[in-house]
C-alpha cells in the first residue's frame, strides 16, 4: 500500500516548459550555439542538467550558463502555471492521508515564486528543491523519514526520475504532462505509466492505494469512437496530437459510457476534445486494435470510426487531452507521423 508519495515539480506538478525552453534558448543565443525547436528540446533535454549543457555549451562555464538562463527564466515564468489534475492529486493525498516530499531541481527563487501562485506549498510536507542530481538525495529522504521502499512512490516526468526512484528502490510512476516522450519514459521501464495524474488518482482509489495492482489490463476489450473531422467549408480535416499515442498524429475520440449511443458518444468526445459540434455523420469502418505499442499503455480496444463535418466556425479549442491541432488536406495528412489505426482510416475514406 502506498503511504508517502514523492513528486517531481517542473512537469510533474506544474507545466513550466515553455518558459524552461525560452530561457534555454536564450543560453543558446548568448553562446553562440543553434536554438532548439521545442520538440528537438523535449527530445534532447535531460537531467542532471549539466549533462546537457556540457553536450551543448561545453565552452562556457557552468556559472555563466546559470546567470544567463536564470535572469531570462524570471522574465517569462509568470507563464508557469499548475497542471490539469495537479491540485486534486494533491487533495486526493491529503484525504487519504499520504505523506508527500518534493525532490526536484527547481531553483529555490523559483519554487517560492511559483508555490506562491499555485499555493501547493500548503499541500507539500517536506520540499527539496535545487538538487542536480536527484540520486544523490533519494535514499537520505528515506533514511531520515523513516520511509519504507515499498510504500513509496516517486512520480515524475522524465527518465531521470524512474532512475531515481529505482536507485532509492520505491516504486515508480511516470506522467505524460512533461519534457520526457513515451518512448524515452517507457525506455526507462516505470512501474506505471498515466497520462496525468488524475489517472493516477483513480487507479489508486480504485485499488485501495496498491499501486502494481493498479497496472493490469482490462479483462475485456473497450469499445471508442473516432472520426475524421471535415472543415464545415472544405476538405481538410482535423489532426490533433497527443502524448499518449506517442506524440503521433491522430483524430479525436474516445470511450463509449455504458448506456450511450456510439453517435452520442462520438458528439460528446469530439465536443469536449475541441469543442466543436458536428454533423453529416457517416460510418467508415470498425478497428482492432490490440497491445498497440504506440499507445502509452497495453490495451485492446475496438475501433469505431466516423467521418463527419464541423457544424458552425470551425474555432477549436483543445482539452488537455491533446497538446496541438492543425487542419490538412486529406490526402496531406498522409505524410504527417500518424499513429497505425489513423493511417488505416484515411486509405479507407481515399479508397
Amino acid at each position: 500500500m502506498i503511504r508517502n508519495v514523492i513528486f517531481d515539480w517542473s512537469g510533474t506538478l506544474v507545466d513550466d516548459l515553455p518558459a524552461v525552453w525560452q530561457a534555454s534558448n536564450f543560453v543558446f543565443r548568448q553562446a553562440g550555439v543553434p536554438e532548439m525547436t521545442l520538440e528537438e528540446f523535449r527530445a534532447e533535454f535531460c537531467l542532471p542538467f549539466t549533462k546537457f549543457y556540457d553536450r551543448y555549451t561545453p565552452h562556457v562555464p557552468m556559472a555563466q550558463l546559470e546567470a544567463w538562463f536564470h535572469g531570462r527564466f524570471r522574465e517569462c515564468q509568470d507563464s508557469v502555471a499548475a497542471l490539469p489534475h495537479a491540485r486534486e492529486f494533491l487533495e486526493f493525498c491529503r484525504r487519504c492521508r499520504l505523506r508527500t516530499f518534493l525532490l526536484s531541481s527547481v531553483h529555490e527563487d523559483h519554487f517560492a515564486r511559483q508555490t506562491a501562485a499555485t499555493g501547493f506549498q500548503d499541500f507539500l510536507d517536506h520540499p527539496y528543491v535545487g538538487v542536480w542530481d536527484k540520486r544523490t538525495k533519494i535514499r537520505e529522504i528515506l533514511e531520515q523519514h523513516g520511509l519504507r521502499p515499498e510504500e513509496t512512490l516517486f512520480v515524475g516526468d522524465m527518465q531521470h526520475d524512474i532512475e531515481t526512484a529505482r536507485h532509492g528502490g520505491v516504486l515508480s510512476c511516470a506522467v505524460l504532462t512533461g519534457y520526457n516522450r513515451l518512448d524515452q519514459l517507457r525506455a526507462s521501464a516505470p512501474d506505471v505509466i498515466v497520462e496525468h495524474l488524475g489517472e493516477l488518482r483513480a487507479l489508486l482509489e480504485q485499488r485501495g492505494l496498491e499501486l502494481l495492482a493498479a497496472v493490469s489490463p482490462p479483462a475485456m476489450p473497450v469499445a471508442t469512437v473516432g472520426a475524421l473531422i471535415f472543415r464545415p467549408d472544405g476538405d481538410d480535416i482535423l489532426m490533433v496530437r497527443t502524448h499518449k499515442w506517442s506524440h503521433l498524429w491522430g483524430i479525436p475520440g474516445g470511450k463509449i459510457k455504458f448506456g450511450e449511443t456510439s453517435v452520442d458518444a462520438l458528439r460528446r468526445e469530439i465536443k469536449e476534445e475541441t469543442d466543436l459540434d458536428i454533423g453529416d455523420l457517416r460510418f467508415v469502418l470498425v478497428q482492432d486494435c490490440i497491445h498497440s505499442t504506440e499507445f502509452y499503455r497495453d490495451a485492446h480496444f475496438v475501433l469505431l470510426n466516423y467521418t463527419c463535418r464541423a457544424v458552425g466556425p470551425a474555432h477549436v479549442r483543445l482539452n488537455e487531452e491533446a497538446q496541438e491541432f492543425e487542419w490538412v488536406p486529406l490526402r496531406d495528412a498522409l505524410a504527417l507521423p500518424l499513429n497505425q489505426p489513423t493511417r488505416v482510416l484515411i486509405d479507407a475514406v481515399l479508397k
